[in-house]
């Protein structure tokens, strides 16, 4: 897959690609004062539509559970 740059994307096309494919985002945040680390936070986020999750196997146990609610509450 080879990375193509064009000018004319659309916020709408942004969100649909996300939703279609899903985005990866980690982030290293360092607190620090005076030069001196503090706190390190690590964070790791997975954003896509939830037929996207699933097509990739996350969220599979959520789904399960899901649809056991839904099945007994009928």
């Amino acid at each position: 897959m080879e990375p193509n740059r064009d000018t004319k994307v659309t916020l709408v096309d942004l969100l649909d690609r996300i939703r279609d494919k899903g985005v990866m985002l980690n982030a290293d945040v360092i607190i620090s004062l005076s030069g001196i680390p503090l706190i390190g936070i690590n964070l790791r986020a997975a954003i896509a539509s939830v037929d996207t999750m699933l097509k990739y196997g996350i969220w599979e146990d959520w789904d399960a559970a899901q649809r056991a609610i839904a099945t007994e509450e009928q």
